[in-house]
């Protein structure tokens, strides 16, 4: 029987999140990113100082199945929705959506009333689908690497109305 369930990021959950944020590129970014640009990308979660303040100073969630860590989401700061990352093998499988409804429910409570982030290629699609908007495209260079992101929002009051 499975059982999936979220609990809160703690500092001892650092090195199992990086291998996520790694893993969840390297498996998922195939049809959207050029091996370069996977590559580059995914060497942040080891490089010294890239992760380490959103993941001391920030609030986040991870989502278990039978007590294996699949997925997390960050905020950092409180207004931003900085990281969310699931292992390729756990993809699609709901992980997303629930960290998405924990944070932005915890966000609101703490009273946030819009989300922003910087939505990949992999994840854009998703968050269209949970009511964020897009409010604009950009290039960003990743270890001298261009990749497409989207600036999105999402108004908070009227998700939990």
């Amino acid at each position: 029987m499975t059982c999936r369930r979220l609990r809160p990021l703690t500092k001892t959950d650092h090195f199992v999140v990086r291998e996520i944020y790694a893993d969840a590129i390297e498996s998922q970014g195939g049809g959207l990113y050029s091996p370069v640009q996977i590559s580059a990308w995914a060497a942040l979660a080891w490089l010294p100082g890239v992760l380490d303040r959103p993941l001391i100073e920030g609030r986040g969630w991870l989502s278990l199945e039978n007590d294996e860590v699949e997925a997390f989401a960050l905020r950092y700061p409180s207004d931003r929705l900085a990281l969310l990352y699931c292992r390729g093998r756990s993809a699609r499988c709901g992980h997303a959506t629930a960290l998405l409804e924990q944070v932005e429910a915890e966000a609101l409570q703490e009273g946030e009333l819009i989300l922003v982030t910087e939505a990949s290629l992999c994840s854009h699609p998703l968050l269209l689908k949970w009511g964020w908007i897009e409010m604009s495209k950009e290039v960003i260079q990743i270890g001298g690497v261009s990749f497409d992101r989207y600036r999105m929002a999402k108004n908070l009051q009227a998700r939990f109305k």
